[in-house]
């Protein structure tokens, strides 16, 4: 595969998500996905994660690109170990773009 293949992308190139949702109960989910949207709308059907289950709705507050799931992970896995205070003033600083 040459560099001219257009919207042909390996699994390695495929960008992967950090995301934290606000559940009904004010409490935060932080995950990983490399499709925030469909990972949401599972989250909000009942078929998300067993936290989010419980606490629906859910709402995205917040959301970062990575370049592969390994970088994701690593991030997550640092900010699930945040307080609360330190996520909010990382939801506070998302545009949502």
């Amino acid at each position: 595969m040459d560099g001219d293949d257009k919207g042909i992308r390996t699994s390695r190139e495929r960008p992967w998500y950090l995301y934290l949702l606000r559940c009904a109960d004010g409490k935060f989910y932080t995950g990983i996905t490399p499709d925030v949207e469909e990972r949401v709308a599972e989250h909000q059907s009942g078929h998300g994660a067993d936290f989010t289950k419980r606490r629906l709705p859910v709402a995205l507050v917040y959301s970062e690109r990575h370049p592969t799931m390994s970088a994701a992970c690593i991030r997550e896995k640092k900010v699930k170990k945040w307080g609360r205070r330190k996520k909010r003033k990382l939801i506070d600083s998302w545009t949502g773009c």
